[in-house]
Parts: structure tokens; sequence; C-alpha cells
């Protein structure tokens, strides 16, 4: 995704993006929570918004699902303009909050047929609806059982069902598997992944989990006091920063003697028999040190590709720690400087 300003809508001719925004303000009093972002998202991807508590994640979702008025700037979702046709955009999405919406006192079915009348379908239809995703979420057994009675896993597929009942195109999805163990999160993931690859949906995840944004998203963007201050595939965004090695195991010293002699600035281990060159991760690079090796008759036992994570990312965009680092949640920490 490369930021754009978006001061007219889409040409005719042209696809239009699931999302597109330039210049969104919004401030509350004297605090200013988003200072001018601009977004173009492609149909059929997942976009992850990434932050820390407070940068402006849940008010960007809340903007473009016209929960709340932006205080300046403009939007065109779903190819329907933000605040022109408000209505057309609330037709076109789902949003799962960070909160569950699922009522504890009605079953899974009935939650599903609320949901399909507040959407205004009718009866049979909403019976249809409701039972199609029950068996796709795999709660057709429970479908009886109050939802009081769910674990946090069964909640929010349940919850993430009910956004469907209306067969949105683009889906909001804040903070979509806080709080779930590992199996329940990994679930979710299967979902989302599901929901892009079979029906072309349209996925805007905010998240914290770090693990989570690699996994899913096919673009990242870091926003941070109300700014977007990186953005591009997970890939990219890891390019950027340095870290990035090959490491290659040989058979005897007098093979690692030859190729430290060969890749000066590599750094050498006696101990393992090792040399890791540094490297970008590209396919070029690799092929690179895998034809001078081979040029040079050195014999390499084996070879490991290393990069940077996000985590390593988000350390040298911001020169500090993340909180809780080195704990299994991978959470964001608070970015404070441009790339």
């Amino acid at each position: 995704m490369t930021a754009t300003q978006a001061s007219a809508p889409p040409a005719a001719h042209t696809p239009a993006p699931a999302i597109r925004a330039g210049g969104l303000r919004k401030s509350y009093g004297d605090k200013l929570v988003l200072d001018g972002i601009d977004l173009d998202i492609a149909e059929g991807t997942v976009f992850a918004l990434l932050g820390p508590n407070g940068a402006g994640k849940t008010t960007t979702v809340e903007i473009l699902s016209t929960l709340i008025d932006a205080d300046a700037g403009d939007a065109w979702v779903a190819g329907r303009h933000l605040k022109r046709d408000a209505d057309g955009v609330r037709s076109a999405i789902g949003v799962t909050g960070q909160f569950s919406a699922v009522d504890n006192l009605l079953t899974a079915e009935e939650n599903l047929l609320l949901m399909a009348d507040l959407l205004h379908l009718d009866r049979r239809e909403g019976k249809r609806r409701a039972k199609e995703l029950l068996r796709r979420f795999e709660l057709s057994e429970v479908a009886g059982k109050t939802a009081v009675t769910f674990s946090g896993g069964m909640r929010r597929k349940l919850d993430l069902a009910m956004t469907l009942v209306g067969d949105p195109r683009i889906i909001f999805l804040d903070e979509p598997t806080t709080g779930l163990d590992p199996r329940s999160r990994r679930t979710m993931w299967e979902i989302i992944r599901a929901l892009v690859a079979d029906d072309g949906v349209t996925i805007f995840l905010t998240t914290q989990y770090l693990e989570e944004a690699d996994q899913l998203a096919d673009r990242i963007a870091v926003l941070d006091h109300g700014r977007l201050i990186a953005e591009g595939t997970p890939d990219e965004l890891k390019r950027r920063i340095p870290g990035g090695h090959i490491r290659v195991r040989f058979a005897g010293p007098e093979h690692l003697d030859a190729a430290a002699g060969i890749f000066g600035i590599a750094t050498r281990d006696d101990e393992s028999l090792t040399l890791q060159i540094p490297s970008d991760g590209s396919i070029p690079n690799l092929r690179a040190v895998l034809d001078t090796l081979e040029a040079t008759a050195v014999q390499a036992e084996s070879l490991t590709v290393h990069t940077p994570d996000l985590d390593n990312v988000f350390l040298t965009l911001t020169g500090q720690p993340r909180p809780g680092a080195g704990s299994a949640n991978n959470h964001l920490n608070s970015p404070k400087e441009n790339v």
C-alpha cells in the first residue's frame, strides 16, 4: 500500500480500492488523535493497522465505519463516499469490535437471527443465513445453547459470524483475538484467511499482536501519535532494517577458512564451523552467495536464511524494546520515529 492523497473519487475505468482515504484528521478537544492519514487498500486483501494503545487505531476504524465523523479529510469505502453516502457504506461493511457484541442470554442461533432482524432480512432468509454460518463456524452443535456457556474462542467465532449475517464485502476487525488462547487465536486466523481466499472479503485488521499481523496481513501500516510512520508488506518492513544474514555451516575448518577469505565482511564461528554473511533476505542475494560458493568449490554442509522479524522492525523504528519483550504475547511497543 502506497499512501496517496484522495482528493477525488477513483476514476470510473479504474477498479475502485476497497478503502481510500486522504487527510483524515480527528481531535478531541486539545488532543489530536489523527493527524492527516492517507490509506489506499486493495480489495480482497488483509490490511493490518498496528500501533500502541492511544495511537488512533480504533478512531480510524470508527471513522471509516461511519460511527464518528472526521474533522477533516475524505474517504471512500466500497466505492461510496463516507459522508455523502453513509448508508451505502454501512450496507457494504461489517464491524467486529474489540469487545464482543454477543448477547449472553440468547442462544447462538438466536443471536444470529437477531442480527438478521436488525438487517431487515425476511424470516426465511435469516434462518437460512444463520444455519449456514453456524455450520461454517462449527457452532451447529451448540446452536441451542446460551452464549454465556461459551468459551472465549467460541464467543469470538459467534461474534464474527454475527458480523457476516449481512454478507459484508469489507470487515473491520478491531483487536479480534485479544484474550484468546493460542489455539483459539490460530482458529480465528484460519477463519480470516478463508474469508479473504474463498469469499474475496477485504479485512481491515487492528492488532497489537505482531505475529498476528505477520501471519495474516498483505500490507501493514504503523500508526503512532495519529500519524502513519511506516507501511509496506511484512517483508518490505523487515528489509528496511539491518540484521538479516545467511548462516552457512561447513564440513571442515579448511572450507570455513576458504569461505572467510572470500566473504570478507562475514562473521565466523570456529567452534560451530559457521559463517554469518550479511543479507537482505532476497532471492538474488541468496543466489549470489550460492554461486560464489560453487564457483570457488567451497563445500557447504548446510545453509539457513535469517531475516529480522517485526519485533526487530519496531525496535529499530522506536529505539526502545516493546513492552513484555521475551513474552509469548508479542505486543507492540510505542513507535517514535518516522522512516
